[in-house]
């Protein structure tokens, strides 16, 4: 996390959520590279699930941008584009981890690889953390 905004939010919240849409990205190709037999079916979503977040990282760092040259005027239409933009990212984790649990549960080479489900959990609980830390800071406004 960056300390460029002190305690402002919109520009806090988005700095979590660029840092932590770009971990999630990253997370995509962790999974395949680490379980190299995965089902075809998990690979093809998992690249999709890559694009998804690629495309939001880019749309929260514009975000920033906007925001950033605003100096501190926030618009209320602004305001609320970046409340909307954020409960999209919250509401994109929250489905992540629970396909992350169903390739748990349902995935053989997953199930069957104990390293894959320490790490997979270990990616459940850093998207549960961005939850947590977005919530966080939305619930001080």
């Amino acid at each position: 996390m960056q300390f460029y905004y002190g305690n402002q939010m919109p520009l806090r919240v988005l700095d979590e959520a660029e840092f932590w849409k770009h971990q999630e990205e990253e997370h995509t190709v962790v999974i395949r590279e680490l379980v190299k037999e995965l089902e075809q079916d998990y690979v093809e979503e998992l690249k999709e699930w890559q694009k998804k977040f690629t495309k939001t990282h880019q749309r929260v760092v514009r975000y920033i941008e906007t925001v950033t040259r605003s100096n501190g005027q926030v618009t209320p239409t602004l305001y609320q584009d970046v409340l909307q933009l954020i409960s999209y990212c919250l509401q994109q984790s929250d489905q992540f981890i629970k396909f992350c649990r169903l390739m748990m549960e349902k995935s053989d080479p997953i199930s069957s690889n104990p390293t894959a489900k320490v790490v997979l959990n270990h990616i459940i609980v850093e998207s549960e953390y961005f939850i947590g830390v977005a919530q966080t800071i939305l619930y001080q406004q």
